[in-house]
């Protein structure tokens, strides 16, 4: 089952379910995969499990931001919410990975590409990102990069 067949089908549980909280999430995740397609000018399209991916990333970031700027504010109760959210959008991403795994991909990209200073960096990053999106958390890997080549 594709990644937007299962958001429609938990979508029309949440419904008959009424329970608000997945129902309103999965309704902004919809919407946000119709924007997405008219800004790839495909409207009535479908989108890949790989841009669909991008898109479930994208709205867990906004609230994973949410989440810190609501806890600065001493905003509890916004920030749990946004949490209750969260919470339901990573059942649709991949695992990620732990640092133990991100250390040992740094390691095999840096001997792969041949990487020797942190001018590197970027290449170092990129290749890793393009193979583990979404399970790779950029700043975690950032810090290994820049650790392993400084």
């Amino acid at each position: 089952m594709s990644l937007s067949e299962q958001i429609e089908k938990e979508y029309v549980q949440a419904y008959k379910a009424k329970d608000s909280v997945r129902l309103n999430v999965l309704r902004l995740v919809k919407t946000a995969v119709k924007n997405r397609l008219v800004e790839l000018r495909r409207p009535g399209g479908a989108l890949s499990d790989d841009e669909m991916l991008d898109v479930v990333l994208k709205e867990a970031k906004q609230r994973q931001d949410s989440i810190e700027q609501y806890t600065a504010a001493k905003r509890a109760e916004l920030a749990d919410r946004e949490s209750a959210e969260l919470a339901i959008l990573k059942k649709y991403l991949p695992q990620p990975l732990n640092r133990e795994a991100i250390d040992s991909l740094v390691e095999t990209a840096i001997a792969e590409l041949q990487a020797v200073s942190p001018k590197d960096t970027g290449r170092v990053m990129s290749a890793i990102m393009a193979l583990y999106k979404g399970r790779v958390d950029g700043k975690t890997l950032a810090e290994a990069v820049k650790a392993r080549l400084a």
